[in-house]
């Protein structure tokens, strides 16, 4: 009787381990949420900012001010190259296979593999890399709270 409680016991510990590990592993990967999270979970949303809120903030923050308008110019290259790659392998797989889900798919796929390609270029035309985005994004997102706290 001892020995199947031992090896309930043990086995219980290595999936808890296990889970632990697996919690861990993907807590480091998606550690940029912590930039985020006390925005997402607000008892009253943040309200929608527009074009010229953002170019208000670049102009008056000097430091995170050109982070964030280079990411902002990324994200149209991750744009342009969905729509591009959505276009090329939607054409291509309607072209050969006349399948209509078969191009709908090529069309999905396309539109992601692009935007992954473009958001890698904008990475290395903007010099992203030696930037850090994720804290003049949360810059952004204080100062538009204390703006908007500030209007209401």
């Amino acid at each position: 009787m001892t020995s199947s409680s031992s090896s309930s016991s043990t086995s219980e510990s290595l999936i808890g381990r296990g889970w632990e590990n697996c919690k861990e592993f993907w807590g480091e990967r998606f550690s940029f949420m912590e930039h985020y999270s006390r925005f997402i979970k607000l008892e009253n949303p943040l309200p929608s900012w527009t074009s010229d809120d953002v170019d208000q903030f670049i102009a008056s923050d000097p430091l995170h001010g050109p982070t964030l308008k280079k990411a902002r110019e990324a994200a149209t290259f991750g744009a342009v190259g969905s729509a591009l790659g959505a276009l090329h392998l939607g054409g291509l797989s309607w072209k050969y296979s006349k399948s209509m889900h078969g191009a709908g798919m090529a069309v999905a796929a396309g539109a992601f593999f692009g935007w992954t390609f473009g958001q890698e270029a904008a990475e290395h035309w903007y010099q992203l890399y030696r930037l850090d985005t994720p804290a003049a994004q949360t810059k952004f997102l204080e100062w538009w709270q204390k703006k908007s706290e500030r209007q209401s």
